[in-house]
């Protein structure tokens, strides 16, 4: 615009200074001035257009990112019947019993009961549930692959369940499951409601319908397949069965509870049993049907299930009764061949323990299916990520029946153990979950029985959150320890581009202001919390900076990191590609000098997160506007927060350039860290490690009035481990602390070990956590992701 004016002042100018031109000259200029105001305003509306077209595809291209998968080869290369021995399973693990296959729309098969008597006060079984109150449950013994058995302790009754697989012809094979029902006791033996039910997840065409005593069933995958019941032992005094249509899986005890009619029965009189659905009498189609047992008890049923292409005799009766204890012995071979705890000492009780340990963990496996909800900055709303298959372990089957990122990390230094192949299935399905900036979302909730059991506050996952990378270091440890085979290492060489993707978001993404430091996203104060969590590090309420601010450091993470780039070097070196930057960010991060300038407090000899802090803050009740009414609890500050190094937070934190082995055997600081470590008034307890020291301000202090003390003085087992596993390496390498290091090792195992055996016993379970003051087990039950790591530090195997 400056330019045309000139312009057209310069021309000006020359027209009055030439007296011989004719006043048509002076028309001419007059038009070139109007037609170059009109270009200039055509290049600017032009420029206009083209710099919005540009912000415009620019922000939806961004707003794509997040749900657009990583372009490059898949880590899963076959599945479903392409990866026979594990096609059926029991992939439910949100249900007290039930089998799935490895298929998206796979048919579902499953258990309920209930007591006769009881229905009304204990209500219908179905899914694992903390408020059923069970006395115990769980994988007594469970392969992963062929076999399980396990235990349902529901007074007045006790239920065992198994299934073996037969394996064969192009449909999957065949399977039978057994129920066994015995009465605690004989003189209370009430009728039992048994209910075995098969139900179908959008699978076309649907197909279920019940004849002469079986469920007969198709679908594309598996063709025609039947389910037959088989008496073992008992009598069923009463059945009665209904052709039903139920709108999602996450529904099916309510169909069943709206299925029910009251029958006079001659001997037992009113009994609810089941009836006609109305709305498959209005034509909706047949996809779930329960059949329900009245049976008397010790009862036994085999139910089978058999595909039409398999000419081998179903398994049942004696068959089966025979087959179970050969199983049952091969796995307890295989356990001490793998473990040798009996070897090492351990008595047969604490060994049938450590079987169910980690039987649950492998039992536990889940195979989901369906889309997660995600958000970036660049989109206004939730979008769906894609579709997606989930083959992994879960936390708690009663509380957290889902996959969790670094929960997985955890959970595969036990499964890998156990069974390569099956770790590096589970690995390659999380890494599937890639998408295209290098992000996994660390909470996964896939299908409607998954997403029925999350508050909606849980279900959207950030893009921005980070969760740590503990499943790089499980493949790395794997790799230095495990017998690889020329397949497996074929497998491990699909997953690298994407683990290099994912340690690349780590980079791009959670690096703090200061060079070589890391920061966790997602903190938000809001005003109600007494110290805003930090839920993307896995330490949820663990005490940060009061204040979230850019400013932040946080110790974990960065140690986190070092650890993701050796782990990376590793896998690397073992495939034998380029590790050089993974090595020369190990080494950065490694350098005791640096990390110490950014974290380490020279006042209290400990290292800590960085910023903007105080510890004058309490939670208050503010006074309601409303009579009737109670004030809102909310953060009070009292003292202004100031930058600076989080030293009153001594715990897990301080620890972690120990526990992921930054520090060097010969460093002084590990020798401050093993110098307090076994003081019974900062973190060491009969139990375990605490998580938060008891001098800590905030120790066993709730976040908000409805948000009790999670990571603050509890004993969790994971973080333990990692302890168990840096002590053990210091032990055994050369330096001034290596003494004390072994000393504390075998304390420390002792304590954590005794412990969870002794609870399991007193209660049935493994938990969460454990109280640092008695020991108690809290939390979820049972939990039996990474606390049963119990199993690989009784065998000393870090």
């Amino acid at each position: 615009m400056v330019k045309h004016r000139k312009t057209v002042s310069t021309q000006h100018k020359h027209g009055n200074n030439n007296e011989t031109s004719s006043s048509s000259g002076g028309s001419d200029s007059s038009v070139s001035g109007r037609f170059n105001l009109r270009s200039m305003w055509k290049t600017i509306v032009g420029m206009t257009c083209l710099v919005v077209a540009v912000y415009v595809s620019t922000l939806g291209y961004l707003e794509t990112r997040v749900n657009t998968p990583f372009d490059g080869e898949k880590a899963v290369a076959e599945t479903g019947l392409d990866v026979p021995d594990r096609y059926w399973g029991t992939y439910r693990p949100g249900v007290y019993f039930g089998l799935k296959s490895r298929e998206p729309k796979s048919p579902v098969f499953g258990m309920m009961w209930y007591e006769m008597s009881l229905m009304v006060h204990k209500g219908i079984r179905h899914w694992c549930e903390q408020n059923d109150n069970l006395a115990s449950y769980g994988w007594l013994r469970h392969d992963g692959v062929n076999f399980g058995e396990q235990l349902i302790a529901d007074p007045p009754h006790i239920i065992y369940t198994s299934f073996i697989k037969t394996s064969g012809g192009k449909h999957g094979g065949h399977w039978t499951a057994r129920i066994n029902i015995t009465a605690l006791n004989a003189q209370r033996n009430a009728p039992f409601v048994l209910t075995w039910y098969a139900a179908l997840d959008g699978a076309s065409p649907p197909g279920l319908r019940y004849r002469d005593n079986e469920i007969l069933g198709y679908t594309p995958q598996l063709n025609n397949f039947k389910i037959s019941f088989s008496t073992y032992k008992g009598k069923i005094l009463h059945t009665s069965f209904s052709e039903a249509h139920v709108p999602g899986l996450n529904l099916l005890k309510e169909k069943y509870y709206s299925l029910l009619r009251i029958l006079d029965h001659q001997t037992f009189g009113k009994m609810a049993v089941m009836g006609p659905d109305s709305e498959t009498e209005d034509g909706k189609e047949v996809n779930f049907i329960p059949v329900q047992m009245l049976v008397e008890t010790p009862f036994v049923l085999d139910v089978v299930y058999t595909s039409e292409d398999l000419p081998a005799p179903p398994l049942r009766g004696d068959d089966y009764t025979r087959l179970l204890e050969e199983n049952k012995k091969a796995f307890d071979a295989r356990f001490e061949d793998t473990f040798k705890l009996t070897e090492k000492g351990y008595a047969e009780d604490e060994v049938s323990i450590a079987r169910a340990a980690m039987s649950n963990m492998v039992g536990s496996i889940g195979y989901f299916y369906g889309t997660s909800r995600v958000q970036s900055q660049y989109t206004s709303e939730p979008v769906p990520y894609w579709k997606a298959a989930l083959y992994s372990g879960v936390p708690s089957r009663s509380f957290f029946p889902r996959g969790f990122l670094w929960d997985e990390g955890f959970h595969g230094l036990l499964i890998g153990r156990w069974s390569l192949d099956i770790q590096l299935d589970i690995a390659a399905h999380w890494l599937d979950l890639l998408n295209v900036e290098g992000w996994i979302p660390r909470e996964q909730i896939l299908g409607a029985e998954a997403l029925a059991r999350v508050p909606a506050q849980f279900v959207v996952q950030s893009n921005a959150a980070a969760n740590p990378p503990m499943l790089a270091l499980t493949l790395a440890r794997l790799v230095r320890s495990a017998a690889w085979g020329h397949d497996q290492r074929e497998r491990l060489a699909r997953l690298f581009n994407r683990l290099q993707a994912w340690y690349q978001w780590f980079q791009n993404t959670q690096k703090g202001e200061e060079p070589t430091s890391y920061r966790w996203r997602g903190r938000e104060d809001d005003g109600l919390q007494l110290n805003p969590k930090t839920l993307t590090s896995g330490l949820d309420d663990y005490p940060r900076a009061s204040h979230p601010s850019d400013i932040e450091r946080h110790v974990d993470l960065r140690c986190w990191m070092y650890a993701a780039a050796d782990a990376m070097a590793t896998i690397a070196e073992a495939l034998g590609r380029d590790s050089d930057k993974f090595e020369a960010t190990r080494d950065q991060l490694g350098d005791e000098a640096l990390l110490n300038e950014l974290h380490w407090s020279p006042h209290t000899q400990t290292y800590a997160d960085y910023g903007l802090h105080t510890d004058g803050v309490r939670l208050v009740r503010q006074q309601s506007k409303h009579a009737n009414e109670m004030g809102k609890v909310v953060r009070s500050v009292t003292v202004p927060p100031q930058p600076r190094l989080v030293t009153s937070a001594y715990g897990y934190v301080s620890l972690f350039p120990m526990l992921l082995k930054v520090l060097r055997p010969d460093s002084d600081n590990l020798g401050k860290i093993l110098q307090d470590l076994d003081k019974p008034d900062l973190l060491w307890s009969p139990y375990g490690l605490r998580s938060l020291s008891k001098s800590a301000p905030l120790y066993m202090k709730r976040n908000t009035e409805h948000d009790p003390p999670y990571w603050r003085g509890q004993v969790w087992i994971n973080i333990n481990y990692l302890a168990l596993s840096a002590l053990k390496h210091y032990a055994t390498e050369a330096g001034p602390h290596a003494a004390r290091a072994g000393e504390l090792h075998k304390k420390l195992r002792d304590n954590v070990v005794g412990n969870i055996i002794s609870e399991y016993k007193r209660t049935g379970y493994l938990w969460e956590q454990y109280s640092g003051e008695n020991g108690r087990g809290s939390g979820s039950r049972p939990f039996t992701g990474w606390t049963a790591l119990v199993v690989l530090m009784m065998a000393d195997e870090y």
